[in-house]
């Protein structure tokens, strides 16, 4: 799994080929939420409220990079974090 951001000590991590919906896992801790990408929803995991609003905010800005990470079928990209 590769970490393709990391900020305000949250870690996110794509699965090479693993993008079924498309999604994504971040890491926070012990809390692991998996994040869906089109539409933006958490599908599952837990984490507290502001991690889970910084990430949600995070996956709106860069919804079209984490998007062209899955369709090019490749190790993932970097992504700026979030600000």
């Amino acid at each position: 799994m590769s970490v393709v951001s990391q900020f305000y000590g949250i870690l996110i991590r794509m699965f090479y080929n693993d993008y079924v919906p498309p999604h994504f896992h971040a890491v926070y801790g012990e809390y692991e939420l998996i994040v869906c990408i089109s539409p933006i929803a958490i599908l599952e995991g837990k984490a507290p409220n502001r991690v889970r609003s910084m990430v949600l905010e995070w996956t709106a800005l860069h919804q079209q990079e984490l998007s062209e990470n899955c369709r090019q079928g490749e190790p993932p990209l970097p992504i700026e974090p979030l600000e």
